[in-house]
């Protein structure tokens, strides 16, 4: 009999604190969706008491997102419990993850208190936030550095105060598998209410060795891993969910454990991170880079042609790696595409098929053939694309040669009333950013822009990433065409429409305090 180990996933939010800028609301709730899919068991969404964004955003999955436990964390402090109990209110089923930290380092220099006030803290912590939930998580912050004895006396009151599932982090990603499976070891032995609670782990990769702690942990008896997709998280980021998830499936026959987790949707839910949150995945990266399943030495090549397994562990098809071969153009009807999308894992609900359709046949148009990851890109940005947008592109006229100063004229909706401008650059791209800082009197500063294409070959689509400032907050905005310079405008629009929704919050709070 096989023991089932938990997922946990911490994607929005333990990945989004590695992030250049802050996720949407809208973002965060299209990736929760998406996460759940995938079928985890614990889904942990924010850090309500972080910002009033986040509390929002925390509230809207609760409210909106089913399957999964939503989790929210919160410090061993009376204000973060109950504004994450507040936020997720709306939950089928909710979590409140409290922490504390635990380790000498820690405790000698960042709280400045013993080990004995801060487990006065925590258990004080978990108790209130047993009064919101009957599932509270605790984790013992930095909990590699610290000395087992101390975690067992942590521990062993965490579980007698409520705390069901107890947390042992690898905070700062210091120890060895070896010593992360000796401290579970451990603490099961000498911990007298340990069958009380299930065991988690959350290793950062600064060594590189996030994913083996975690197998280590589960085969010493831990039975949760926290992980985030593509990995992405802190400094050096976090263990890899989908590299768990497919050790434990393809190894059960030596781990005796497995997951619940819907591996096919891997691959998708490993691409839509990467694009909303504008963290490409590395070529190499196991089970959903671009080389996972790419064999170019011949004596490979030969191989598989003659057994798959020969050089493939597991198949493309396993974790959702589509297969572009079924090409679609103009003359493709909308039940093509609609049964190409499911073949992709794409359900009815995930898309409008309407304006799907209406970009699908104009991208057809420019570039002849569309293939199955021009599909998932219309759709992404078809979803972060809101019709009522305070600011709409109209159209993008630009020229430049080599002879000349780049030009560009730029025609905007903005709040329904029809306006263009016109601007010179260094080259397209700049004329058009300058063209729309004319059109909507602000001027954002660039700090970074990245250009990818979502296919291979002269016909791909281009993808433009942009990082931008406004008055002392960071902005991303991502933008979609087969030309460069549209892809770049549409990038930048959606940079203004941010910035203009989060000066309607702030305008609206300032209302609000003055009513008040």
């Amino acid at each position: 009999m096989q023991d089932k180990v938990w997922i946990f996933d911490t994607t929005l939010r333990d990945g989004e604190q590695a992030l250049k800028a802050s996720l949407t609301e809208d973002d965060k709730l299209q990736l929760a969706h998406a996460i759940s899919r995938l079928n985890v068991d614990v889904m942990e969404v924010g850090f309500p008491v972080s910002s009033p964004a986040d509390f929002r955003a925390v509230q809207r999955i609760a409210n909106e997102v089913q399957g999964p436990i939503i989790c929210g964390l919160a410090r061993a402090v009376s204000k973060d419990i109950e504004a994450c109990g507040e936020a997720l209110k709306g939950a089928q089923r909710a979590r409140i993850h409290t922490f504390i930290a635990t380790s000498p380092l820690h405790l000698e220099h960042k709280l400045r208190m013993t080990l004995a006030e801060a487990t006065d803290m925590a258990v004080q912590a978990i108790s209130q936030a047993r009064q919101y939930t009957n599932d509270v998580e605790f984790s013992c912050e930095d909990a590699g550095r610290t000395p087992h004895d101390d975690l067992c006396y942590v521990v062993e009151r965490a579980i007698a105060a409520g705390a069901s599932t107890i947390n042992l982090p690898d905070t700062v990603g210091y120890v060895t598998p070896d010593e992360y499976a000796a401290m579970i070891r451990y603490l099961k032995v000498h911990v007298s209410n340990i069958d009380q609670a299930r065991l988690s782990v959350h290793c950062h990769n600064d060594l590189g060795l996030a994913v083996a702690n975690s197998i280590a942990a589960v085969q010493a008896g831990a039975r949760q891993i926290e992980c985030t997709i593509n990995g992405i998280g802190e400094r050096a980021g976090n263990c890899s969910l989908e590299e768990v998830a497919m050790i434990m499936k393809m190894r059960q026959d030596h781990l005796q454990v497995h997951s619940d987790i819907r591996s096919e949707e891997i691959y998708r839910a490993s691409r839509q991170v990467a694009k909303i949150c504008n963290m490409p995945v590395q070529p190499n990266k196991a089970i959903v880079g671009e080389n996972a399943f790419a064999h170019s030495s011949g004596i490979h090549q030969d191989g598989v042609l003659k057994a798959q397994n020969t050089y493939e562990i597991m198949s493309p098809e396993s974790v959702g790696v589509p297969n572009n071969q079924l090409n679609m153009t103009s003359r493709s009807g909308r039940h093509v595409i609609e049964h190409r999308l499911s073949e992709l894992g794409y359900q009815g609900g995930d898309y409008d098929m309407d304006s799907l359709y209406a970009s699908f046949l104009e991208l057809a148009d420019q570039k002849g053939t569309v293939y199955d990851y021009d599909l998932e890109a219309i759709i992404y940005f078809n979803q972060i694309t809101d019709k009522d947008d305070y600011y709409q592109l109209q159209f993008v006229n630009s020229a430049s040669n080599s002879q000349s100063v780049a030009s560009s004229t730029i025609g905007l909706s903005i709040a329904g009333e029809q306006r263009q401008e016109a601007a010179t650059g260094n080259g397209p791209v700049e004329a058009s950013f300058a063209a729309i800082a004319r059109l909507t009197g602000m001027a954002v500063e660039v700090i970074e822009y990245n250009l990818d294409a979502t296919g291979q070959g002269a016909s791909s689509l281009g993808q433009v990433d942009i990082i931008a400032q406004y008055q002392g907050r960071t902005y991303h905005g991502a933008g979609l065409a087969a030309d460069i310079v549209e892809a770049s405008v549409r990038a930048m629009i959606r940079v203004y429409n941010i910035i203009h929704r989060a000066q309607q919050v702030s305008s609206l709070k300032q209302q609000q305090r003055k009513a008040g």
